[in-house]
């Protein structure tokens, strides 16, 4: 099986040089994931799963979209792996890990918290860091330089505290986030507030006020989802 191409970068500074070398062709739209799969009902967590099988996959090869996300093999990271690897998918899969918290292969484990590479990814880049979060502004600044002048789109589901981090650092590169209503915890949140609902945690509202955040349910039919975010990105497409 293909291994990920591992690529370490000490300064955010030095990021366009290393995207430039990822040899991904041309200027490609991106969709960024963010998020996790946990503390959901076994029938939540299925319909997650189908969302990766027949939308987010599926979706990525046909739109030739490089996919950004967190690079470890669990949770969202995982489902998109797994979902490349059954359609044999050839689209770039890029996850961006800090060092501090990534097994390596034949190293011993940095940490008691660090987690493998998921082995379906195309690429990873590994960023200085030893803390779960140190990667989000990370993550939202590859996929600005893979897209470029494509369009970009990150997709928000489920997650916890770190998805919070994730989200700002989306919105504050100005990228449309998709909150996936009903895959629950800070996903579920932010629907909430998105629908005008008094949520408790504070930092829902600035990320609505952006206006770049738009709620989508998991409970729609995948036909209908495949169909909403293709049209996102369509839309993302004429406005460019």
């Amino acid at each position: 099986m293909p291994t990920p191409h591992i690529i370490q970068v000490d300064s955010i500074q030095n990021l366009p040089g290393i995207v430039d070398n990822l040899d991904l062709g041309q200027d490609r739209p991106t969709m960024v994931l963010v998020g996790g799969a946990s503390k959901v009902s076994p029938e939540d967590f299925e319909r997650i799963r189908l969302l990766f099988f027949e939308v987010l996959a599926p979706l990525a090869e046909e739109l030739g979209l490089t996919i950004v996300d967190g690079g470890t093999d669990a949770g969202i990271m995982q489902l998109i792996g797994q979902a490349r690897a059954k359609m044999s998918g050839t689209f770039p899969l890029i996850g961006v890990a800090p060092k501090g918290l990534v097994d390596l292969p034949n190293q011993p484990a940095p940490c008691p918290d660090s987690a493998p590479i998921e082995q379906h990814h195309t690429h990873c880049i590994l960023i200085p860091g030893s803390e779960w979060g140190d990667e989000s502004p990370w993550i939202a600044q590859v996929a600005t330089l893979v897209a470029k002048g494509q369009p970009s789109v990150a997709v928000l589901i489920n997650g916890g505290e770190v998805t919070w981090k994730d989200a700002q650092a989306n919105v504050d590169l100005q990228r449309p986030v998709v909150v996936i209503a009903g895959s629950g915890r800070t996903a579920d949140v932010l629907a909430e507030a998105l629908l005008g609902l008094s949520v408790t945690d504070q930092r829902a509202q600035p990320l609505v006020k952006s206006g770049l955040l738009q709620r989508m349910d998991l409970k729609q039919p995948m036909t209908t989802l495949a169909h909403q975010l293709k049209g996102l990105f369509c839309t993302e497409v004429s406005s460019v």
